[in-house]
């Protein structure tokens, strides 16, 4: 289903939010932080609004504080996604889904062209799992051909 939606090799760190969501849904998760209630309906309340612009990861991390998770290392020329939650487990996870490499078509290059990655969707919620995605101008830009 990812490979439908998020560019390269990006998929790993948007799987392993998927199964922090999971554990989180159960009590097994350990997480760096935790959103106190109002925290988390501010992001939840702005965030689709918010990424209806292009963004990178220090945009993400400067507007909503330090993750409650981090997927991928902080090295800033690999993805990465970052998942905000409270301590509830069932409020969904907010995750922010960046990407870091090469133009389309463009032969992979080191170090990426980018100094730091671009947010490319964010995801929340329940239902049908492709709605659950709000993808920034970068994201659309980026999604794979059908």
């Amino acid at each position: 289903m990812f490979r439908d939606l998020i560019p390269d090799r990006c998929h790993e760190y948007v799987i392993a939010s998927v199964y922090a969501e999971f554990a989180h849904h159960r009590g097994w998760l350990k997480h760096d932080r935790v959103l106190d209630p109002e925290e988390y309906a501010v992001l939840q309340g702005s965030v689709r609004q918010w990424a209806a612009e292009d963004r990178v990861w220090s945009d993400v991390v400067a507007e909503f504080g330090t993750p409650s998770m981090l997927f991928g290392g902080n090295n800033p020329y690999y993805g990465k996604t970052l998942g905000y939650l409270t301590e509830n487990p069932e409020e969904p996870m907010v995750s922010f889904d960046l990407w870091n490499g090469s133009a389309p078509g463009a032969e992979q290059s080191w170090p990426p062209e980018h100094e730091e990655p671009l947010l490319l969707a964010v995801r929340f919620g329940t239902g049908p799992f492709r709605q659950t995605f709000t993808f920034t101008p970068e994201g659309r830009r980026r999604l794979p051909a059908e």
